[in-house]
C-alpha cells in the first residue's frame, strides 16, 4: 500500500483504475448507489405532492411495511403485484384507478394506430414469446456450473453445438461449490446458473442468505446420486440404522442430497442432527476426503460415488433412485430481474438446455456424451467413470456388476410436486419456518412448469399435461394435495 492515496475515495478510485474490481461488482455498487438517489428523489417528490397524492404514498408505504420495503416493491420485479394489492386494500378508490387505467389505455391505443403496433412488439419480447421470435437481448452469456454429471444438459450444449444453433455464445464458468454459485447469483456475476433444485426456493425465500428472487426454469437430471461408504465399513452397512455415529458428506444444506439422506436415516428412527454428523463437502473434494479417512460415507452425484469405486476406496451402498425413483436433483435457474430484462434470451437458452437434456437422455448418445464430458474443461473425470454412470453398467465395489439403465436420466420437466415435497422437508428439518410454508404458492411462484412444457412442445416433445403428480418414495407416498399434513404423518410414522 506504500505510495497509494490515503483518502479512501481516492484509494478506491485508483483500485478501480488498476482493475481490482470486476465489472459486475462495479455495476452492483452503481445500482445500489442509484437506488439511494431514487429514494431521496421520491422523498423530495412526496414533500411537494398534493395532499391526496401524499396520502396515497403514505398508504403504499404502510401497506409495504415501511419506506424501504415500499421502494423495493414499487421498483422491483413484483411491482405489478404490489400495486394490485394496493388497489384492493388501500383507501385509494378502485373507481379512480379504473378511470386512470382506461384513459392510459386509450392514449396507448391511439399511439399504436398512428405509429404501428407497439403492443405486438412488446409481446415478442415477453418471456412467453417463441424462441427466436424476438431478438436476443444478450447473446453473450456466462452460466455457472459445478463439474458433476447433473450439469450435463447445461454443459453438453456447448460441444454438441446446441447453444450455437440458437445464436448463443455461452461461457461456461466452473464454480468451486454451491455457496459460490449462490453468492455469484446474488451479486449478479452470472447470467444464469446450474443449481440444486431446492436452491431457488431457499434463495428466493431468504433461507440461509439474502432473499433474491430466482426461477427454476427446468430440471437438469432425475436420479443420478448415490450413498457411497468407505471400504473400511464393508460388511457393516446393511441399512440406515447402521450409519449411527458416522460422518457423512453432503454438498449443501439446501440440496436433495441433504433431504434424501435425512429421509433415509429417519426411516430407521435416527435423528440426522444428533445420531450422525452431516458435513458440508464440495462434491469434487468428497472422494479425497473419504480416501483420507475424513468421511465414513457421502451422498453425492453418481460420478463421485463411481469414482470412489474406481479408486478402490469405497463402495456404492444405495442408488438414490431406490429411495425415490424419478426424484429431481439439479436444475437450470435464473434470477427474476435478469429474466425480466432478457425475456427472449432466457426463453432461448432454456429451450436449448431442454433440447440438450433430450440429447443426453438418448441411449444412443450416452457413451459419446461421457467421452465429451470427461474433458478437463468440463467434468474432468475418467471416461470409464462417466461411461459407467451414463450407461448404468457399473461395478458397485462389492464384487457385483450391475445394469441400471435409468441410474441417471435427464428429464427437464419441473413437476410442482417436486417443489412441494422439498418444501415439506425444509420444514421438517427446521430449514424453513413453518409459517412460510405456503406450498402451492411456492411451487407456482418459483417452478416454471408451464414454460418448460411449452418449450418442450416447441421441440416436438410430448411433456406431461399435468403440473403435479403423486410421488412414490421408498418408505411412503407423497400426495401434493396433502402437503400440509405430510410432515406430521412422517414424524408419526418414523418418530423423527
Amino acid at each position: 500500500m506504500e505510495g497509494m492515496p490515503q483518502d479512501p475515495a481516492e484509494l478506491v478510485s485508483d483500485l478501480i483504475k488498476m482493475g481490482h474490481y470486476s465489472n459486475d461488482a462495479l455495476k452492483l455498487g452503481q445500482a445500489l448507489t442509484y437506488a439511494e438517489f431514487k429514494k431521496a428523489l421520491v422523498l423530495q417528490l412526496i414533500e411537494q405532492a398534493e395532499p391526496e397524492q401524499q396520502q396515497l404514498c403514505n398508504e403504499l408505504i404502510a401497506l409495504a411495511g415501511g419506506l424501504e420495503e415500499a421502494f423495493a416493491a414499487a421498483f422491483g420485479p413484483n411491482a405489478t403485484e404490489f400495486f394490485g394489492d394496493a388497489v384492493r386494500l388501500s383507501q385509494f378508490r378502485r373507481r379512480d384507478f379504473l378511470i386512470k387505467v382506461a384513459a392510459a389505455a386509450a392514449v396507448v391505443t391511439i399511439a399504436s394506430c398512428a405509429g404501428g403496433n407497439q403492443q405486438g412488439q412488446n409481446t415478442e419480447s415477453s418471456p412467453t414469446a417463441g424462441a427466436g421470435a424476438g431478438k436476443l437481448e444478450k447473446p453473450n452469456l456466462t452460466i455457472g456450473f459445478i463439474p458433476i454429471a447433473c450439469s450435463i444438459p447445461i454443459v453438453v450444449s456447448e460441444p454438441a453445438g446446441i447453444y450455437k444453433k440458437y445464436g448463443l455464445n455461452v461461457t461456461l464458468k466452473k464454480m468451486p461449490n454451491w455457496a459460490a454459485v449462490r453468492e455469484s447469483a446474488i451479486a449478479g456475476e452470472l447470467d444464469a446458473y446450474h443449481m440444486l433444485s431446492p436452491m431457488p426456493i431457499a434463495i428466493s425465500m431468504g433461507l440461509g442468505s439474502t432473499a433474491f428472487p430466482i426461477k427454476l426454469a427446468s430440471i437438469e437430471n432425475i436420479n443420478g446420486q448415490s450413498i457411497t461408504v468407505a471400504n473400511k465399513h464393508k460388511d457393516k452397512i446393511k441399512g440406515p440404522a447402521d450409519f449411527k455415529g458416522m460422518t457423512i458428506g453432503i454438498p449443501f444444506p439446501y440440496s436433495m442430497h441433504n433431504l434424501l439422506v435425512r429421509y433415509y436415516l429417519a426411516s430407521a428412527g435416527l435423528d440426522p442432527d444428533k445420531d450422525v454428523k452431516l458435513e458440508i463437502v464440495p462434491p469434487p473434494d468428497s472422494v479425497a476426503k473419504m480416501g483420507a479417512g475424513q468421511l465414513d460415507a457421502f451422498l453425492m452425484p453418481d460420478n463421485f460415488g463411481q469414482r470412489a469405486v474406481f479408486e478402490k476406496i469405497g463402495f456404492i451402498h444405495l442408488l438414490t433412485k431406490d429411495l425415490w425413483d424419478g426424484h429431481p436433483c439439479c436444475a437450470f435457474a435464473a434470477g427474476q430481474s435478469w429474466i425480466d430484462a432478457n425475456p427472449n434470451t432466457f426463453r432461448t437458452v432454456n429451450k436449448a438446455i431442454i433440447e440438450a437434456a433430450s440429447y443426453a437422455n438418448d441411449p444412443k448418445n450416452r457413451e459419446t456424451v461421457a467421452k465429451q464430458m470427461s474433458e478437463r474443461k468440463y467434468l474432468n473425470q475418467p471416461e470409464p467413470v462417466l461411461t459407467a454412470v451414463m450407461t448404468g453398467k457399473f461395478e458397485n465395489g462389492l464384487g457385483q456388476t450391475l445394469d441400471v439403465p435409468d441410474r441417471i436420466q435427464f428429464d427437464p420437466y419441473p413437476w410442482k410436486s417436486f417443489a412441494k415435497w422439498i418444501s415439506t422437508q425444509l420444514v421438517r428439518w427446521d430449514l424453513m419456518p413453518s409459517d412460510q410454508a405456503k406450498y402451492q404458492e411456492i411451487a407456482d411462484r418459483i417452478y416454471m412448469t408451464d414454460l418448460a412444457r411449452d418449450l418442450a412442445k416447441d421441440l416436438g416433445q410430448t411433456p406431461p399435461a399435468e403440473p403435479t403428480r403423486v410421488e412414490k418414495l421408498k418408505f411412503d407416498t407423497f400426495d401434493p394435495t396433502k402437503a400440509d399434513t405430510y410432515v406430521q404423518d412422517q414424524i408419526k410414522q418414523f418418530g423423527v
